[in-house]
């Protein structure tokens, strides 16, 4: 199999980090996202929407979509789980997931797509919406705050999901446009120091 990915991309880096936490090794094309490699005439016939990461699997199987691959390994290679061992816990996953990906990666994601000229073609950008998203980050940060304020230190039954590696490529939207977790929320700066601290955060 191929994985045609790039960790500068927000959604290649969670399945990247899902890779390494369940200590599998895959082989990897660099996709140069700059050079516009994922528009390609190749590079579409294997995702029309120009986008990765993509799973190439032996029998020419194309797997789009960083979660659906993600799932597609977690049901390869159940251990360690990422996505909840039980019905409970996969739903309980599934409930962190998205409201990671919708409250906190999606805002900041918002920001990058209508500001970076790398979108321009994408997206028809409108720099006064990234500039509401800007604002409310600030809100979503005191919710997860809130949410955090038991102690935990991962986002779903206190225990490293693919929940937490939705937060980790927000906090990789962060660094790159510069937009880092604010001051005032502790617990969400505890729970941003536990991921950064990871192995596969630094891979």
């Amino acid at each position: 199999m191929m994985l045609y990915s790039h960790p500068m991309a927000p959604n290649a880096l969670r399945t990247l980090v899902f890779l390494v936490e369940k200590g599998i090794e895959v082989p990897i094309e660099p996709v140069d996202l700059m050079a516009a490699e994922t528009r390609t005439p190749a590079f579409l016939k294997k995702n029309s929407l120009g986008e990765i990461p993509v799973l190439e699997l032996d029998d020419g199987t194309l797997i789009a979509e960083s979660v659906a691959i993600c799932r597609y390994f977690e049901a390869a290679h159940p251990e360690p789980s990422l996505m909840g061992a039980t019905p409970v816990e996969s739903a309980q996953v599934e409930m962190w997931s998205r409201r990671m990906e919708q409250q906190i990666l999606g805002p900041i994601a918002q920001v990058g797509l209508h500001t970076h000229e790398f979108f321009a073609e994408k997206v028809e950008q409108v720099p006064a919406y990234a500039e509401t998203q800007v604002r409310l980050m600030a809100k979503k940060w005191a919710w997860l705050d809130a949410e955090l304020s038991d102690g935990r230190t991962f986002v779903c039954n206190d225990r490293f999901s693919i929940a937490d590696i939705t937060g980790m490529a927000a906090l990789h939207i962060c660094d790159f446009f510069g937009h880092p977790v604010p001051e005032g929320v502790p617990n969400v700066k505890r729970w941003e120091t536990a991921m950064r601290a990871r192995p596969s955060w630094k891979r």
